[in-house]
């Protein structure tokens, strides 16, 4: 799958999502209408990951978000009480959302090799679709406290959890060589890291999404797979190593 047609599919699970959203959060939200309740959520977080990203999110002002939105100051006070409150909303439908979809690509595949194929390429189309979230979440983590940042390092060594995994299962099945994988998952990540972290380099090296996935790919199965299954997938023109 590219990126053109992953970004189409997920559209209709972000609609959903909103949905679901909103009902974990309606009692605490005091506008009734829930098309408008999704519309300016919509808003407001697209707004705060503006503002925060430029120039954090503890220097944000409500007065700065109001203005960003379009909301008045009174109507932001309607979805939510302070700005911990927006923080606690926005990360908690974040990571909720990426898992959801992470989970169910990678579930959909049966071979080993594929899986981590997946798990590499859709977290890549998932970061490069969410960007500003996903630096938003990186950068503020050394700059929050309390629960939150326990949320939000749990949350990035949940993917790694997840590489770890398909590798343990790999090496299992002879797929995989024995690597230590717990290692290997932590610099898959930095690697995934640097594509939303630094697009800005990629851009100017006229790098893609889909490139930069087809490479990282092939530089993991280069490192991890079997000298067995190197053969099979150099045979049918494997990804990254034909």
């Amino acid at each position: 799958m590219n990126y053109t047609a992953f970004k189409k599919t997920i559209s209709n699970y972000a609609k959903d999502f909103c949905n679901e959203d909103l009902l974990e959060n309606r009692k605490n939200i005091r506008i009734k209408k829930e098309g408008t309740v999704v519309k300016n959520l919509d808003k407001i977080f697209d707004a705060t990951l503006k503002i925060s990203n430029k120039k954090g999110f503890q220097a944000m002002t409500m007065r700065d978000l109001s203005g960003e939105a379009g909301l008045s100051m009174g109507a932001l006070y309607s979805y939510f009480a302070c700005k911990e409150d927006l923080l606690k909303m926005l990360q908690s439908q974040r990571r909720s959302f990426t898992k959801k979809i992470l989970e169910e690509h990678i579930n959909r595949e049966t071979g080993i090799a594929d899986k981590l194929h997946t798990a590499i390429r859709v977290h890549l189309y998932l970061s490069e679709a969410m960007q500003p979230w996903f630096y938003f979440s990186y950068m503020e983590t050394k700059n929050i406290s309390g629960p939150e940042q326990a949320k939000a390092i749990e949350s990035e060594l949940y993917t790694e959890k997840i590489f770890e995994q398909i590798l343990n299962d790999g090496e299992k099945s002879k797929v995989f060589i024995h690597r230590n994988h717990k290692l290997t998952a932590s610099i898959i990540k930095a690697m995934l890291q640097d594509w939303y972290l630094k697009r800005w380099k990629y851009a100017k090296r006229n790098i893609s999404v889909e490139q930069y996935a087809k490479y990282l790919i092939s530089i993991v199965e280069t490192f991890c797979l079997s000298p067995e299954h190197k053969k099979m997938y150099k045979t049918r023109g494997g990804n990254g190593l034909h």
